[in-house]
């Protein structure tokens, strides 16, 4: 333990370096794994439980929707940016639908309340891809950063426990 607690934050901030120094910095999608979860199928890149990149100011992840398939629905404070790869669908935002399509970037809006959010694809022969990147607060604020994060429904080929 530090003698004091400056101390502590000059311990800290060399575990921090050292870490960063060590960390990578280009990270391959073909060597991180899809996982199955809540809101569905996803690949993380960056993720506070992630210490092997070289920076933790980002959550950042690719999801992906089989055809004519949806997300599972969060109750979330906002705050994300995500880009359509490829595919077609709609966003439900507090229940209200908004379409996009391949190229479109969907912004999730911030609200103090917390904001509803599922995803949906259209298209009922290929699948939906997608990446999401948002400003990582949950050190600092918490998981709920703020507002909530409830899981409101799962996607419907999630197997897992609740």
């Amino acid at each position: 333990m530090s003698a004091t607690l400056l101390d502590w934050l000059f311990d800290l901030r060399d575990a921090q370096r050292k870490q960063r120094s060590k960390g990578a910095w280009l990270i391959k999608g073909k060597e991180r794994p899809w996982e199955h979860n809540r809101q569905g199928k996803m690949k993380w890149f960056m993720h506070p439980a992630l210490t092997d990149t070289c920076i933790r100011s980002m959550l950042f992840y690719e999801q992906e929707i089989a055809p004519g398939g949806r997300s599972g629905a969060q109750l979330t404070p906002g705050g994300q940016c995500i880009y359509i790869l490829e595919g077609r669908g709609y966003t439900l935002l507090d229940g209200v639908r908004h379409d996009w399509q391949a190229e479109d970037i969907v912004q999730i809006p911030l609200r103090r309340d917390g904001v509803t959010v599922q995803h949906v694809n259209t298209d009922l022969r290929r699948p939906v891809r997608f990446v999401c990147a948002e400003l990582n607060l949950l050190d600092t604020l918490g998981v709920d950063r703020g507002a909530a994060l409830e899981q409101i429904e799962n996607a419907p080929d999630y197997e897992g426990e609740d």
